[in-house]
């Protein structure tokens, strides 16, 4: 009489029970607690926080008129730009900022915001205008990544979250181009 072949199933927990495990014990890692320690005693004054916030908040509304410039300039790029301009509006609301409206379809050009420089027109060729997008989402996404050493976890966790966003933002309008 033959030997049923041996079971293949290991004992102790499944591979994938541990992987569901790990993931989700990042996800509490990554939550506040009632008990964390304020923003004074994690190392940032209340102060600090606020001002980097409100920063975040006019940088995050800036970029959002810088699309708004472009998209004025360069209507064809509206299907690609509305859903990156939308989330970059997203995060000035995250900031607890005031986010521009949505640009109307006139095809008349916003004025330019004090907060936008000279530099902040949009180029006459789209090429140039979503090179220039890119651009600005990088040096955003870089200026936040160093930020967040200097506040408390919930805001450093945000600012780091909003600058691989922009990383990613300033990707796609870099690749989508080639």
């Amino acid at each position: 009489m033959p030997y049923p072949p041996p079971s293949r199933t290991p004992s102790g927990p499944r591979r994938r029970a541990l992987l569901v495990s790990a993931a989700g014990a990042a996800l509490l890692a990554g939550c506040s607690s009632g008990t964390e320690e304020s923003e004074e005693e994690a190392g940032g004054s209340p102060s600090a926080a606020v001002r980097a916030r409100a920063r975040a908040a006019r940088d995050s509304r800036g970029l959002t008129e810088r699309y708004d410039l472009v998209l004025a300039a360069h209507p064809a790029l509206a299907d690609r730009l509305g859903p990156l301009r939308a989330e970059v509006a997203r995060h000035t609301e995250a900031f607890g900022g005031t986010p521009t409206a949505s640009p109307e379809p006139s095809g008349t050009s916003p004025a330019p915001s004090p907060s936008l420089s000279p530099s902040a027109a949009p180029p006459g060729n789209e090429k140039d205008a979503l090179a220039g997008l890119a651009a600005a989402e990088r040096a955003l996404a870089d200026r936040r990544a160093k930020a967040l050493l200097d506040v408390p976890g919930e805001l450093a966790r945000l600012l780091a979250s909003v600058a691989a966003a922009g990383a990613a933002h300033a990707y796609l309008l870099t690749e989508g181009a080639k």
